[in-house]
């Protein structure tokens, strides 16, 4: 993949200091190609990087250990495709947050990140058996319709929602909240290398980047930015996967709630979306209308 001077820059600063694309914007007006970092004052790089100082000093420091070649040699051994903001491979949905990733991480199937359609499949790490129901009639028609499964390989739903759509012979996008030096939970190796082998993970973080409990909630504003619509199998009221909707609406993505038995704690989160406006789905060929109807606008 070609990157021109100013993607590989922002690759090599990336690694070092793995923040939104936000928060280098007024650096990138000052220095549009970043080459001038190592000469620019210590205060006005923390200035611009809205820095402590002495952070501002180890950054540059750090920029001087690593050359971009040694970085991008780095990657390639470890079939990691970095993909900056401003590459044509990036997501242009991605581009609309008010935070997008500075960099995408991709292994497998990079293409996949061009496909037109793509949907957000998310739920409980708990999800019971009637998550894995329902996914038997949601996904089928999204497979025929060649709309991308995208989840974060967490546990439960999101593992329902990239095996159902590996078993129906679709496509499916991984969302980690980590560096692909690590994996979270540990149990999804055979999964994640099957992604990687004929689908795609993709991570706003540098390889080297352990989950914590803040990387999750940035990674939902990926699996939301990058999806048409989000389905919602089985949700507590209060949950990750509910951060996850609220990004969604704060982009004016179409919510789907698989509607469940009342008496489930895991069904209160779908009712009450189903209750505030979402659309309640009992199979994927409403989502599919959703499209046709989109494409009627």
């Amino acid at each position: 993949m070609h990157l021109s001077i100013v993607e590989k820059n922002i690759i090599a600063l990336h690694y070092y200091f793995p923040a939104p694309m936000n928060r280098y914007r007024a650096l990138l007006r000052v220095d549009p190609e970043l080459q001038h970092i190592s000469s620019m004052p210590t205060s006005q790089l923390a200035t611009l990087l809205n820095l402590p100082f002495d952070k501002a000093h180890h950054l540059k420091l750090c920029l001087e250990e690593y050359t971009v070649t040694q970085l991008c040699d780095m990657y390639t051994a470890e079939q990691i495709i970095p993909i900056p903001f401003m590459h044509p491979h990036y997501p242009k949905q991605l581009q609309e947050l008010i935070d997008p990733p500075t960099v995408l991480y991709a292994q497998g199937d990079i293409q996949l990140l061009k496909r037109m359609r793509k949907v957000a499949i998310i739920g409980a790490r708990k999800a019971t058996v009637y998550s894995e129901k329902a996914l038997s009639y949601i996904i089928p028609p999204l497979v025929q319709e060649e709309v991308v499964v995208v989840s974060g390989l967490a546990k439960g739903a999101d593992r329902m929602a990239h095996e159902g759509a590996i078993r129906y012979g679709g496509a499916t996008i991984a969302v980690l909240g980590h560096g692909f030096s690590h994996l979270y939970p540990k149990e999804h190796r055979q999964l994640k290398e099957q992604l990687v082998k004929s689908h795609l993970v993709i991570t706003e973080y540098p390889p080297y980047v352990r989950p914590a409990k803040w990387t999750f909630p940035m990674r939902n504003r990926i699996i939301s930015g990058l999806s048409d619509a989000i389905i919602v199998t089985e949700s507590k009221r209060k949950s990750g996967t509910m951060s996850t909707i609220d990004h969604g609406l704060d982009h004016g993505k179409e919510i789907f709630a698989v509607p469940g038995p009342i008496h489930s704690t895991l069904s209160e989160g779908p009712n009450f979306l189903i209750h505030e406006g979402a659309t309640p789905i009992t199979n994927g060929f409403q989502v599919v209308k959703f499209y046709e109807e989109k494409l009627k606008r």
